[in-house]
């Protein structure tokens, strides 16, 4: 048995894949995550509302797994983050998906929310690299991960797409239950432009479309009432990297039920807000970055998690 697959086997049996380390044996129960060892999936589709180079023309072959290891109390996903819905895929069905969405005319392969699956992810990317697979692999993920963990895919992924959520220990954890959030998100994110480096654009098909090949993008979304604490992720994000990453500054916070204990948080993000920490990013010199303008705010820029997508 290769070290590589034996380091797999002992993170499922005592896991250890996010820094939550429940060492809970997924064989047999759920750990925090909420998920077993089986890879469930919510929903595959091709999907518009990414980043432009990440969406291009044809949509990301996005691949949204069950299950997470933060659990926001503000997540925009509940459905399949808590809710337990989703597809159970063997590593071979799943490599197989990732070669359907890239015969559907995919610009790559989007992987939501998978930490708490990789070990069986690299697997599927393996497999599937091996029988053709050629567009890019995009790693969406909250930020919260172990850098041993990403490890793991090293060579298997072109583009990490991580959150920064937090820059404050107290708001990780008001809102995720993790006050070591920016510890291992910053970690990881250094792990990410390690393995990637500078950003790579271009498309055969779409020159003009400034497709991303290779980089990384530092998503951040202005939480309302809480402008210092997205000045100081840009800030660090900018001093840290520079142009070496991309930015991608996020308005479209949408208040979701059950937020009674966090009352500072039902509303959306006012204009006056997110132009302050726009103005901020400016004043600071950051070039290398994506904004959204006019009304992001809205359940309609939610996936329908009560439909798999035409690929499951």
């Amino acid at each position: 048995m290769s070290e590589q697959v034996a380091d797999r086997q002992t993170m499922r049996k005592e896991c250890a894949i996010c820094p939550r380390q429940c060492r809970i044996d997924r064989s047999v129960n759920s750990g925090y995550c909420g998920e077993g060892e089986s890879v469930r999936v919510a929903r595959a589709s091709l999907h518009r509302w990414e980043e432009p180079c990440i969406s291009g023309e044809s949509g990301s072959g996005t691949v949204f797994f069950s299950g997470c290891p933060l659990k926001c109390v503000f997540c925009q996903n509940k459905k399949i983050s808590v809710g337990g819905k989703g597809k159970i895929l063997s590593v071979l069905q799943l490599s197989n998906l990732f070669l359907r969405l890239q015969e559907s005319g995919a610009e790559n392969i989007n992987l939501v929310t998978p930490t708490h699956f990789t070990p069986q992810i690299a697997m599927a990317l393996q497999k599937a690299k091996a029988e053709g697979l050629t567009i890019p692999v995009v790693y969406n993920t909250s930020g919260y991960e172990q850098v041993e963990t990403l490890r793991l895919l090293e060579g298997l992924v072109d583009i990490y797409l991580p959150d920064l959520k937090y820059y404050s220990s107290q708001l990780s954890e008001r809102y995720s239950k993790a006050p070591d959030y920016f510890k291992y998100a910053s970690l990881a994110i250094e792990e990410m432009v390690r393995q990637i480096g500078p950003p790579v654009f271009g498309n055969s098909k779409v020159p003009e479309k400034h497709i991303m090949r290779r980089g990384v993008i530092v998503r951040h979304m202005v939480l309302p009432g809480h402008t210092k604490d997205s000045q100081a992720v840009i800030q660090y994000l900018y001093h840290m990297y520079g142009e070496r990453i991309y930015l991608s500054i996020l308005n479209q916070y949408t208040p979701m039920p059950d937020l009674e204990n966090y009352s500072e948080l039902n509303r959306r993000v006012t204009k006056r807000e997110y132009d302050k920490v726009i103005d901020y990013a400016i004043h600071l010199g950051v070039e290398n970055a994506w904004i959204q303008e006019g009304s992001t705010a809205k359940e309609s820029f939610i996936p329908d998690f009560d439909a798999v997508g035409d690929y499951l």
